[in-house]
This record gives C-alpha cells, sequence and structure tokens, in this order.
C-alpha cells in the first residue's frame, strides 16, 4: 500500500527514463495562456526558482495529457486536470485500472483490478505544495539544487513531510516558458517514478464534478 501511494502521489502531479521517455513525443507547443520568453542563456538558480513558482502559482487550472513511466519501466497514459487549491484528478487510459481524484482535503485512489480503495490527506503526499492556494519553493520544500541539461531547467527538492519517510523530487522545467513538462520523484524505499506532460491548457478551468469523491463507492466497493 505504502509503494502505491507514493507512485500514485508522484501523479498528484503525480513519474535513465526521462531522456528515453522524450524521444517518444514530439517537443509540444507552450501551454495554451502561457507567454514564452526569448531564450537568454542559463538562468541563474534564484531566478530559476522565481521563475518556476511564477509558472506554478499562474497555474490555477490546468488540463494536460500526460504520460507515467514506473520504478518497473511499466508506461501508462491519461489526462490531468488541476484546479488549484487542493484539487485533482487523473484519469488513466486502459489498460491501467486506477482511478485517482483529490478533492481538496482527502485522496482517494481506486484500483479498479485488485478492487481496492484507499483514502488519503492531501499532506501525506510528496507533492502536496504543488496544489496549495499559493505556492512558495524556497517556503514549501527543501531546495537541494537547480541545474540544468537538455531535457531543461531541473530544480531538486526533498520533502521529510510525506509518509513513509523523505521523498526526494526533481521538477523539470522547459528553460524558455518555465511550464512545468517533467517531475521525478524518489520514493523512501528507493522507487523512482517519472511524469511527463503535454499538450499543457491553462486557460481552460476543469469542471468542479471531476473532483467529486464517490464516498460511496470508496466504502461499498462491491
Amino acid at each position: 500500500m505504502l509503494h502505491r501511494l507514493q507512485v500514485v502521489a508522484t501523479a498528484v502531479l503525480l513519474m535513465g527514463a526521462a531522456p528515453a521517455l522524450a524521444q517518444t513525443h514530439p517537443s509540444s507547443s507552450p501551454a495554451k495562456g502561457v507567454k514564452t520568453a526569448a531564450a537568454s542563456g542559463k538562468v541563474t538558480p534564484d531566478a530559476a526558482i522565481d521563475r518556476a513558482n511564477a509558472y506554478l502559482n499562474s497555474a490555477t487550472n490546468l488540463i494536460a495529457d500526460f504520460v507515467q513511466v514506473g520504478a518497473d519501466g511499466r508506461r501508462s497514459e491519461g489526462k490531468l486536470y488541476v484546479r488549484r487549491p487542493g484539487r485533482l484528478r487523473f484519469e488513466y487510459a486502459q489498460p491501467a485500472t486506477l482511478e485517482i481524484v483529490a478533492d481538496g482535503t482527502s485522496v482517494a485512489i481506486r484500483d479498479r483490478k485488485l478492487a481496492t480503495n484507499d483514502m488519503y490527506f492531501i499532506s501525506q503526499t510528496p507533492l502536496k505544495f504543488l496544489l496549495k492556494e499559493r505556492i512558495d519553493l524556497r517556503r514549501d520544500v527543501k531546495i537541494l539544487g537547480v541545474s540544468e541539461n537538455k531535457n531543461g531547467v531541473v530544480i531538486s527538492i526533498e520533502d521529510k513531510a510525506t509518509f513513509g519517510g523523505t521523498s526526494l523530487i526533481k521538477l523539470i522545467f522547459d528553460p524558455k516558458t518555465f511550464e512545468l513538462k517533467q517531475w521525478h520523484v524518489t520514493d523512501p524505499q528507493g522507487y523512482e517514478t517519472l511524469v511527463s506532460l503535454f499538450n499543457v491548457d491553462l486557460a481552460q478551468a476543469p469542471d468542479s464534478s471531476l473532483f467529486k469523491i464517490n464516498t460511496e463507492r470508496m466504502l461499498n466497493p462491491n
């Protein structure tokens, strides 16, 4: 159960994997609602954090396609919906059997294949800070470093408040727009998960009905 929580939480937002994944999709255009800045060389760590904060706080609404690669190499795809603060939904395409919904307080995880239903507080997940009403990476997490590679600008952070121990998280941003492209999570057990976002839309607000947790079904799965 703990491993499933960590894997799901990475997509809450929730997964080397990154270069291989990048080759499977063409470069995506900037997100709708995001202005493209002119390239100006490598960004300083402080400037990178400032621009990351600015982008994340602008993403009050988000709709995107995602690809998730788990620790076992298994690949899943689907649609991500976010309405900050606190609400998200991962719609996994078949053959994946997970259903993940956060309603602002709790995260519900339903696995149709295993017939399991789990509920967690958002505060137990390693990417909880991305669902806050106001995001400040300097305040909310421990920043381990800022670097840049062919995949983008990487902000590495540590979260010790996660249920089960410390999670290491890498947020990967486009160097021009600072749009969040990927995140990579290493959970307390050492399992790694990579999530990549494509076709990001910040202009359209997801319908609020997408974030309702079916409590009756959670309590009576059969």
